[in-house]
C-alpha cells in the first residue's frame, strides 16, 4: 500500500456485474465515497460546508484497472497527495482487496475548492487550517512511491484512427 488508509467498504451484490466481478462504475462510486472520506481528513466536513458553503469538485478522475473484485472481497482505499496548490488537489488512490497485493484499482483525481454561489460556483482558496491538513497529509506521504501506474494519455499506438 502506497498511501494512508483513508475508507474501507463491503462490496454490495448490486454492485457485482453479468462476469461476476465489480462493475466498473462501482470503482469510481468507491472512489467518490473515499474522495468525502478524505474531505473529513482534511477538515472540510459537512459542518464546514454548511458553515463556508465551500466544497470539492472532481474536475478530473483517470482510472486503472488492475486486478477483478469479487462479490466477497471488502475494498481498502489508500490515499496519497501527489501535488497541492492555494486551491487544487491532486489525490492518488489505490483500491485494494483486504487480504490481497497488489492493488486492484488506481486513481488519480484533481480535486477544486469551491464556493457554491446562488448564481455559479467559484473557485477559492483553501482556509489555513484546511491547507495545513493537506500539508500534513502530503508530507505523511511524501516518501510512499506510487505502486501503481500514474495517468497517461489515451491512445491507440500504431494506428490512423480510423475503423
Amino acid at each position: 500500500m502506497s498511501g494512508v488508509p483513508i475508507y474501507q467498504t463491503a462490496i454490495l451484490p448490486e454492485w457485482i456485474d453479468y462476469n461476476g466481478h465489480l462493475r466498473d462504475a462501482y470503482y469510481v462510486l468507491i472512489v467518490s465515497l473515499a474522495c468525502d472520506a478524505l474531505m473529513d481528513r482534511l477538515r472540510m466536513d459537512a459542518a464546514y460546508r454548511q458553515r463556508t458553503l465551500c466544497t470539492l469538485y472532481t474536475v478530473e478522475m483517470h482510472i486503472h484497472y488492475l486486478h477483478e473484485v469479487k462479490a466477497t472481497d471488502t475494498a481498502i482505499v489508500a490515499v496519497r497527495i501527489a501535488g497541492a496548490d492555494h486551491k487544487r488537489i491532486h489525490a492518488a488512490f489505490e483500491i485494494l482487496r483486504a487480504g490481497h497485493t497488489p492493488a486492484a484499482a488506481a486513481a488519480e483525481v484533481m480535486l477544486l475548492h469551491v464556493r457554491r454561489q446562488p448564481q455559479a460556483p467559484t473557485t477559492t482558496p483553501f482556509p489555513a487550517e484546511v491547507s495545513a491538513a493537506i500539508a500534513q497529509l502530503r508530507a505523511a506521504t511524501a516518501g510512499l512511491p506510487a505502486s501503481v501506474p500514474g495517468s497517461r494519455r489515451m491512445e491507440l499506438r500504431g494506428t490512423t484512427g480510423a475503423p
